[in-house]
C-alpha cells in the first residue's frame, strides 16, 4: 500500500512537472525557447531572450506546479496520512523528472531549479523565502547564475536533516533533489572550472553555439 501511495504521488508529480511554462510563455512570442539562447527551457532563458516579464511568469510557473502537485497529494488525497513529509517530496521528485524530462517536449526541459523552489514553499515557506534571499545573494556576488542555482539545491537536504534529525529515509530524498540539479548543471559546473561560464550580465551566444546553457 506505501509504495502504491508512492507510485501515485511520482506520477502526479510528473504530469504537473510536464506542464512547461517557459515554452507556453515562448510560443506567445511565436517562439521555441528550445531554440533559442541556450536551449534551456527555464526561466533564465527565458529572461535572456524574452525578458524579464516573461522569466518572472516563468519561474512563478513552473514552482507553483509543484506547489499544485504536493498540495493535491497532502491536502486532498491523503489528507490524513501520516507520512506527509515522505509523500511531499516523492511528490516533488515526480514534478522535477517531470520538468527536465517531459514527455510531450521529447524530454526537452528545464534544469529542476524553480520547481524545486516550489517544494521547498510547500513543505515551509520560509525555506522558499530563505532560497530566494540566498539565490539573489549569491547571483548578485558571484554574477553566475548557475552558482546560486547550484548553492540552493543544497538548501532542501540541509533544512531536511535539521527539520528531521535522525530521519535518513527523508534526508536521502532531499539530496536527491540536489543531486539532479547538479546532474542537469554538470555542463556549467564545467564552464565555471574551465572559467567559461557567462555571468549574468553577459549576452547569451547565438543558439548553434548553445553548448553555453542556463542556470535553469
Amino acid at each position: 500500500m506505501v509504495i502504491l501511495k508512492i507510485i501515485i504521488c511520482i506520477i502526479i508529480g510528473y504530469f504537473f512537472g510536464n506542464v512547461s511554462t517557459s515554452y507556453l510563455v515562448s510560443k506567445k512570442y511565436d517562439m521555441d525557447i528550445r531554440k533559442h539562447g541556450s536551449g534551456n527551457a527555464g526561466a533564465t532563458n527565458v529572461l535572456r531572450v524574452v525578458g524579464a516579464k516573461a522569466a518572472i511568469i516563468t519561474f512563478f510557473g513552473d514552482a507553483l506546479k509543484a506547489v499544485f502537485a504536493i498540495y493535491l497529494v497532502r491536502y486532498l488525497l491523503y489528507p490524513s496520512d501520516d507520512m506527509g513529509a515522505i509523500l511531499s517530496l516523492y511528490t516533488g521528485i515526480g514534478v522535477v523528472l517531470g520538468h527536465n524530462y517531459p514527455f510531450w517536449l521529447q524530454g526537452k526541459g528545464g534544469k529542476g531549479i524553480a520547481a524545486t523552489g516550489g517544494v521547498m514553499f510547500a513543505m515551509d515557506i520560509r525555506l522558499a523565502l530563505l532560497a530566494i534571499i540566498i539565490f539573489a545573494l549569491v547571483v548578485v556576488i558571484s554574477k553566475y547564475v548557475s552558482v546560486a542555482s547550484l548553492t540552493i539545491s543544497l538548501l532542501l537536504p540541509i533544512w531536511l536533516m535539521i527539520r528531521y534529525p535522525g530521519q535518513t529515509y527523508l534526508h536521502i530524498l532531499g539530496w536527491i533533489f540536489a543531486v539532479f540539479a547538479y546532474y542537469r548543471h554538470r555542463e556549467n559546473i564545467k564552464r565555471l572550472i574551465n572559467g567559461t561560464e557567462n555571468k549574468i550580465s553577459q549576452k547569451k551566444k547565438v543558439r548553434k553555439n548553445s553548448e553555453v546553457e542556463e542556470g535553469d
